[in-house]
């Protein structure tokens, strides 16, 4: 029993180590900023949102579907007044869960004076995405998004401009690489 017991525990930890935490020091940033956008919707409430979304509405409909395979969003995103109000060690602790087997860094932009940015993708296998998570630090402004469910890659963009997700633009490049 005690060896069926271990072996289902074993099993069941690759899927426990998928899941990943935004920090919990990033919600009391909220007091420091001077402008604060914080989104949490989970399954029930992306369902709930969808409803208000209409269905002949082309764009509407686009991301109604996509919103049907999400499992949840969470956007954080803060704006300062000085350099050094928010923690480096916390996006870092957010990094450090991106790197494992499942979650691969797509991009990774690194500037001493300005942006750092790193897109993260979570493989959900069939050409499928399982989840993205976008860092974007600044001296003086974080944002962190992090999507999970099942999205097709292009159709990501979609989602721009919904729920405090920033408006991702498509090169001409990438819509030829299509």
């Amino acid at each position: 029993m005690k060896i069926a017991m271990l072996a289902l525990a074993a099993a069941m930890l690759p899927a426990c180590a998928q899941d990943i935490k935004l920090p919990v020091n990033l919600d009391a940033l909220a007091d420091k900023a001077d402008e604060a956008v914080t989104v949490t919707m989970d399954k029930s409430m992306l369902k709930l949102a969808g409803k208000f979304l209409n269905d002949k509405d082309g764009d509407d409909a686009d991301v109604r579907k996509l919103l049907a395979g999400l499992d949840s969003i969470y956007v954080r995103s803060f704006q300062f007044s000085h350099e050094g109000q928010y923690n480096m060690a916390d996006v870092e602790a957010l990094r450090t869960q991106l790197q494992g087997p499942v979650w691969g860094r797509l991009v990774g932009v690194r500037s001493k004076h300005s942006e750092n940015v790193d897109v993260y993708f979570k493989d959900g296998g069939n050409g499928q995405l399982g989840g993205i998570v976008v860092i974007a630090a600044e001296p003086k402004e974080l944002t962190i998004v992090h999507i999970i469910g099942t999205l097709d890659p292009e159709k990501l963009a979609d989602l721009g401009g919904e729920f405090g997700i920033p408006r991702l633009e498509r090169s001409s490049t990438w819509r030829k690489a299509r």
